[in-house]
């Protein structure tokens, strides 16, 4: 799936989730829709890397987004110094070059005919122009489909931050290699999940795969079905050869729309795995049958 991307910055109060999604039409350009993001220069890398990183908080005081990333900055983000702003703030200071920004955005697809939302977290570069997504982008990441709670993608949240910080130095030090701009460039590294340990939520999987005898038909290797407690767990200890899932796809009583999954390993915060699929009646909100016989052919 080709995925040419469109997003403004979501700094709106969650409680206005259901009023957003009926007003984004007003905020995304239709040529927006065919464009991608400029990829960062050799200049960009250098600037990021005296760069204050910025990260923007939303403006909703109940946010408990506000609270999980500066807890997940604090703990492992090194690459940069670190301030947090507000979405004011950033709407001034994003043309500055000096500062780079890790902000919360509303994302669309071109080719998601369903119309669905998804939060994607984007470090960016500050630079003089228009329109935001015009910043030069290090790293997205999906975190969840736009307005499911945040409790969804928030004890994952410090894996996602050291990925995205591994993530942005890979880049800096290989800017020409523009294969990077697509999280589908770490499929180099499926072959080595098999010596490697998946935990999975049972609702990340497709009925199809939802116990351990049925993933073993088509993924013969170690897999376990886990709750998010280990899945914190796991991560905070930094547990060697083990991969986590982090699935983003619409929920709830919506039955369409860009289901995305990702394998990425606690201890080096290297993604191993990523695809995505239109979720619909064959193909379910979760890791597919198709997805394991991927990772077992290697």
């Amino acid at each position: 799936m080709k995925e040419t991307r469109s997003f403004f910055l979501l700094q709106s109060n969650r409680f206005l989730g259901n009023l957003l999604l009926t007003l984004l039409p007003l905020f995304v350009s239709a040529t927006a829709l065919s464009q991608e993001r400029p990829w960062p220069t050799p200049d960009d890398a250098s600037r990021f890397l005296k760069s204050v990183t910025c990260v923007v908080r939303e403006d909703d005081p109940f946010s408990f987004y506000n609270a999980e990333i500066r807890d997940a900055v604090d703990k492992y983000w090194k690459v940069t110094p670190v301030k947090y702003i507000s979405g004011e703030e950033f709407n001034v200071m994003r043309i500055d070059p000096a500062y780079s920004f890790l902000v919360l955005t509303m994302t669309n697809f071109s080719n998601d005919k369903s119309g669905s939302i998804y939060d994607f977290l984007n470090l960016v570069q500050g630079a003089d122009v228009d329109e935001l997504d015009q910043l030069p982008e290090f790293c997205a990441i999906p975190l969840c489909f736009s307005g499911a709670p945040e409790e969804e993608y928030s004890y994952k949240l410090g894996l996602i931050i050291r990925f995205m910080e591994y993530h942005a130095e890979l880049v800096m030090k290989n800017p020409s290699t523009t294969a990077l701009r697509y999280l589908k460039y770490y499929n180099k590294n499926v072959p080595e999940i098999r010596n490697k340990t998946i935990l999975v939520r049972e609702e990340d999987l497709s009925p199809e795969i939802n116990t351990l005898e049925r993933i073993a038909v088509h993924y013969p290797y170690r897999v376990r079905i886990v709750d998010e407690a280990e899945i914190i767990r796991a991560i905070e200890e930094k547990d060697k050869d083990v991969l986590i899932v982090h699935k983003v796809g619409p929920d709830g009583v919506k039955q369409t729309g860009t289901c995305m999954k990702t394998l990425i390993g606690t201890d080096d915060a290297v993604m191993y795995y990523y695809d995505s699929h239109m979720v619909d009646s064959r193909n379910a909100n979760g890791l597919l049958i198709s997805d394991l016989k991927r990772l077992a052919r290697f």
